[in-house]
């Protein structure tokens, strides 16, 4: 199915909770309304013809000069042999979104390095924390205005 058609039926199915339709990306994106990503991710696992099984990734983007976050979903249907991109945007000062952990499972350790790096809380999820830095790390390092700190106990960093 082609990504404007899978666009037509979020459409159709959930009105204005689907903001845009990005054709110049690869595969093309569907700019999802935050209060909605997760409804609309299990109805493109559930939806009839959709069968997106795979969350091929998931991943934060710290939008600073536009003062926002967002989340990015790579969606792909091994049956249907169709992909997808879905975003969220956030607000940059507090980034939460709702987990999709429940849609895929696989999420649990996408949305745990989003946190972590970025900060963004996924509300819902079942273990938020950390899972590359040191739980007692200040800080989200890939956000650009992050400062590195000199030290870390008694280490150089």
């Amino acid at each position: 199915m082609e990504p404007k058609k899978i666009y037509g039926i979020l459409s159709e199915k959930f009105g204005g909770k689907i903001k845009q339709f990005v054709e110049n990306t690869l595969p093309p994106s569907v700019l999802v309304e935050t209060d909605a990503i997760a409804d609309v991710c299990r109805f493109l696992k559930e939806g009839d013809g959709l069968d997106f099984t795979s969350l091929m990734c998931l991943s934060g983007v710290d939008l600073k000069e536009q003062g926002r976050m967002a989340v990015v979903y790579h969606l792909h249907s091994m049956k249907q042999k169709h992909k997808i991109t879905i975003k969220v945007e956030l607000d940059r000062n507090n980034p939460h979104v709702q987990t999709v952990e429940q849609v895929w499972p696989g999420a649990n350790w996408y949305e745990r390095e989003a946190y972590d790096l970025l900060g963004i809380v996924f509300d819902g999820h079942s273990d938020l924390r950390r899972i590359l830095l040191p739980e007692d790390w200040e800080g989200h390092p890939l956000r650009k205005d992050y400062v590195y700190p000199k030290r870390y106990h008694t280490w150089d960093v």
